[in-house]
């Protein structure tokens, strides 16, 4: 498809990745060929109807024993309820959430232990957006769903359906044996997602697609993520880049621009670039440098519900769970404070300064001032994409606690520009030599020694300049503290919905880093004015980087800094003597001046140090893109529409 046949007018979709859907319709179907506080029983409760926020109807299943009260859009599911009535309560939930891309309704679905389904009366999930789906074992086997928790291709009118924009919605720790479905649906379990979607220790039995080839044909998706999980067959299709990471999978199909697997069993080998019959392109870390995997809920064999927290893994392959159980720590659910929407800051800081940790349940809060966790090992989490929007151009969050961790959480800028919407550390100790905590086996370029230490962990944790509402933030994510695990981040400077344009959402940088040791495993950034990503600081390394520069500056003047045209992708400044990346692209689409140029995607320093594996940038139809890294890399240009430019190794 060429840009003149291409409609852009649809207003809530991607233009760039609505062109490339038709681009590689094609590409996907041959891979497809070929390959606390209260804790009283209460009942779980369904909201009715079709808007978002809608209140709970009166005919919902009801939870046993003594369950926690999670809020009226958390619905606990246990194996004494009829398939009917469990498949019921999520096709409400569905039918709300389904296409409410930028709306404000928030949920999850959590199973208790037991079997959901029968392979001759299936369960079928379909996940809308804002919607988390989690089992509450100690293990994914503790739940078993007989059945599909799919996620289709969203069709915004007949002829227009894709999953460039399946956003925001999650699935974890249970186990699919894949059953049901219609014809074309029958043929695997779907899981058709882009960016902030993620599956964690989840099992697969049977086929497992992560592209929708029954709805309008297989279509463009871009930038899942998958981690401490086992599949079998894995159909890959359409997927531009994709991370797997510490997971066991069985076959794979296909590369398109690149597929980065860390630490993962069965992997395809080293293929990058790719081409001829080596099959590719693919990028296959033996292990991963540093892991740490999502604190999750669970209710024992009692009945009682608790909070693992995995313990951190270097040098880590394959799945934490298996033979044996994942090692970590259990924390009481009774330890945590049940934080509602409409909580005051002011009552959240002080049950963290009292001790206890902090479950946002569904919903959006609004945030005048930061939340402030500064006791080590401290826990904030959410459920069901809890939502923070700053007010008043506030901090919504900061972090200052060796060993803590924050998950599961949507932050949102405000109307009044916030200097950050995330900050980890105070800012004194970030970027000037940290002590080398995680020695690294196996892995060139990074080594360290000293003692053992529990880093900061955030894991998916998802920002938005714009989108759902007017936003402004200097910075998404500030890290300035040392030894961070970063893990899935999404930062985004929307690039469509309300609020956006070049002098309306301003954000200058989605990500920087000046502390020392920082690890990112899945880093998406995507459309900030200035340098996307900004490393300053010693010994960072990052398994898999996605982004799309901005689409909408309205000139080269207003782009472009230091004799420089435009500004990096991902930039390693000029002082830092040791650094890694593993799999990294970025995407050109400037639609408002088709003209633009950016001179490179990759801006890093000249040193041994400092080293970059498997590279590429991309046009997606407007614009263009000099070269790859510093000045090596061909051009890419509109002339070749989503054939990207490779750099297998710098320097």
């Amino acid at each position: 498809m060429s840009p003149s046949t291409a409609s852009f007018s649809a207003s809530s979709v991607r233009p760039a990745r609505r062109l490339l859907s038709g681009i590689v319709a094609t590409l996907g179907a041959m891979a497809l060929l070929a390959s606390g506080s209260g804790l009283a029983a209460r009942a779980a409760t369904v909201p009715s109807g079709t808007g978002a926020g809608a209140p709970p109807t009166s005919a919902a299943p009801r939870t046993t024993g003594h369950d926690p009260d999670l809020g009226p859009h958390v619905l606990v599911f246990d194996p004494s309820m009829s398939t009917d009535q469990i498949q019921a309560a999520a096709d409400g939930v569905t039918a709300r959430q389904v296409d409410a891309e930028m709306g404000t309704g928030r949920d999850a679905l959590l199973f208790k232990p037991g079997t959901y389904g029968t392979a001759d009366h299936p369960l079928n999930i379909q996940v809308g957006y804002y919607t988390e789906v989690a089992g509450l074992g100690q293990s994914p086997s503790d739940v078993v769903i007989n059945g599909h928790v799919d996620v289709y291709n969203r069709c915004l009118a007949a002829d227009n359906c894709l999953a460039l924009d399946n956003f925001w919605r999650s699935l974890s720790n249970l186990t699919i044996n894949v059953a049901g479905g219609v014809g074309c649906r029958a043929t695997a379990n779907f899981w058709a997602v882009s960016q902030a979607s993620p599956m964690r220790r989840v099992q697969v039995n049977g086929n497992l697609s992560l592209m929708d080839y029954c709805t309008a044909g297989p279509q463009f998706a871009s930038g899942g993520f998958i981690a401490d999980s086992r599949t079998g067959t894995i159909t890959n299709g359409s997927q531009q880049q994709f991370l797997v990471r510490d997971s066991s999978i069985g076959t794979w199909s296909n590369g398109v621009w690149n597929q980065v697997f860390s630490g993962v069993q069965g992997a395809p080998a080293q293929s990058f670039p790719g081409g001829g019959t080596a099959g590719g392109p693919y990028t296959t870390l033996p292990t991963t440098p540093v892991s740490r995997e999502r604190p999750y809920l669970y209710v024992d064999a009692r009945g009682a519900w608790n909070v693992f927290v995995p313990a951190t893994r270097t040098a880590s392959s394959g799945p934490t769970w298996g033979a044996t159980p994942t090692p970590g720590r259990s924390v009481p659910l009774a330890q945590f404070y049940l934080a509602r929407p409409g909580d005051s800051v002011r009552t959240i800081n002080a049950q963290l300064d009292r001790g206890r940790n902090v479950l946002l349940t569904p919903g959006v809060y609004d945030v005048d001032r930061s939340i402030e966790v500064r006791r080590p090992d401290a826990l904030v989490l959410g459920l069901g994409i809890a939502t923070l929007t700053a007010v008043g151009g506030a901090v919504p969050l900061r972090v200052d606690a060796e060993g803590a961790d924050v998950a599961g959480l949507m932050i949102d800028a405000g109307p009044v520009s916030s200097p950050a919407l995330m900050r980890i550390g105070d800012g004194r100790d970030g970027g000037h030599g940290g002590d080398g905590v995680f020695g690294v086996s196996g892995v060139s370029g990074v080594s360290g020694q000293g003692k053992n230490r529990t880093p900061t962990g955030v894991q998916d944790v998802f920002f938005r300049v714009g989108g759902p509402h007017a936003g402004r933030a200097t910075v998404a994510l500030q890290v300035d503290a040392d030894h961070v695990v970063l893990d899935d981040i999404w930062a985004w400077r929307a690039d469509h919905g309300t609020g956006v344009g070049w002098t309306a959402n301003t954000s200058d940088h989605g990500v920087v880093v000046n502390g020392d040791d920082v690890t990112a495993t899945g880093l998406f950034v995507e459309h900030f004015q200035k340098d996307n990503v900004v490393w300053n600081g010693e010994r960072g390394m990052t398994v898999f980087f996605q982004n799309e520069l901005p689409y909408d500056a309205p000139d080269q003047a207003s782009w472009q800094h230091d004799g420089i045209l435009g500004y990096a992708a991902y930039r390693v400044s000029p002082w830092v003597r040791t650094h890694e990346l593993w799999g990294g692209g970025s995407y050109i689409f400037t639609n408002v001046d088709p003209s633009l140029h950016a001179t490179h995607g990759f801006e890093v320093p000249v040193r041994p140090g400092v080293r970059m594996h498997d590279l590429l940038t991309v046009d997606l139809g407007a614009g263009t893109l000099d070269h790859v890294v510093n000045d090596v890399g061909a051009p890419v240009t509109s002339a070749a529409v989503g054939v990207p430019s490779f750099v297998t190794s710098y320097p």
